[in-house]
């Protein structure tokens, strides 16, 4: 099995491709949900020689198995937050380290080291439920900031206005992280001037609001907080990894992170740059589970590496992943 040191050091599209192909020959072996997949589907393993060329199981499968390649038992579980009377997607980890490893050096390389940081956290939804790795990810950043003005907000959104009037008078780098209807609810009632702050939403209203188009929500972020542009970090309970946003909706992957998109009617067709289809991921840090995962977003790849998330599949339900409907 490809080793983490292997993973997180990539930096040739040769290295993805040959680590893509080891783990997934590993996984065809060794992860008993996808080699049946792939056996219903008539594909022998040795015969795949491009990343492109790998079938992706359907993320729905999360929900009604255990994916896992390996052996040994979870360290932690995750789980989708869902809406009231779903069925919750699990990821088995079974070595925690792999996915702090994954996100904070994912963090570095697009923010640098968190003590740089002042992190704030308007995450409600996430914060008050257990199994979140999104809040697994926050708690770690915000810890690793050594910062005693991190820190998380519920509905105080008052403490939270203090806070950035404080940040901005005393200067430094301040990040805050919230989820979409959270982050639109604290400007609805609280305008700050504040150029030189990063904000990111992390997608989805949860029920709370009606969903809105992107450039709809990012404008009023925009001008509730006057920026110049609204951050997004695209991640889902089945990933380990992480692709950000730094505005206009165009993400970037880690090295070790690709995203290829698939027709929406032939899901083993896959399609070119521009061409809107279902995204496909390849996370290596999924190597304990599985790194290749066709998910129920929509989008389309742009070149130079960017990928835009355009939507959802009509038929598919509402998670707390999804991002904005566009």
């Amino acid at each position: 099995m490809v080793s983490a040191d292997r993973i997180f050091s990539i930096s040739s599209s040769e290295e993805f491709t040959g680590g893509c192909l080891e783990i997934f020959r590993h996984q065809s072996r060794h992860c008993t949900v996808y080699a049946e997949y792939l056996a219903l589907l008539g594909i022998n393993p040795v015969a795949v020689k491009q990343p492109e060329h790998i079938p992706f199981l359907p993320i729905e499968l999360f929900k009604q198995h255990r994916i896992v390649s390996v052996t040994q038992e979870p360290q932690l579980t995750f789980s989708s937050s869902g809406t009231t009377g779903s069925v919750q997607s699990k990821h088995y980890v079974a070595d925690v380290a792999i996915y702090e490893r994954s996100f904070r050096t994912a963090f570095e390389r697009f923010y640098g080291v968190p003590t740089d940081w002042t992190i704030l956290a308007l995450l409600p939804s996430y914060a008050e439920r257990e199994g979140s790795s999104l809040i697994y990810m926050v708690d770690d950043l915000i810890r690793e900031s050594r910062n005693p003005l991190s820190g998380y907000f519920l509905y105080n959104h008052q403490e939270l206005f203090d806070r950035l009037q404080h940040l901005k008078a005393t200067g430094g780098k301040t990040l805050l992280i919230g989820v979409t209807y959270a982050l639109l609810d604290f400007v609805e009632n609280y305008r700050i001037d504040f150029p030189k702050l990063i904000v990111m939403e992390t997608g989805g209203m949860k029920g709370r609001r009606r969903e809105m188009i992107r450039e709809e929500v990012h404008e009023r972020l925009r001008s509730g907080f006057n920026v110049d542009s609204i951050h997004s970090e695209y991640g889902m309970t089945e990933l380990l990894s992480q692709a950000y946003s730094a505005g206009n909706g165009l993400f970037r992957c880690p090295p070790w992170m690709k995203i290829i998109v698939r027709d929406t009617n032939d899901p083993f067709t896959i399609l070119p740059t521009g061409l809107t289809g279902g995204i496909n991921v390849i996370d290596l840090a999924n190597v304990q589970s599985c790194a290749f995962i066709a998910t129920q977003d929509l989008g389309k790849t742009h070149p130079g590496g960017h990928f835009e998330v355009l939507g959802r599949f009509d038929q598919s339900d509402v998670r707390g992943c999804n991002l904005l409907i566009q």
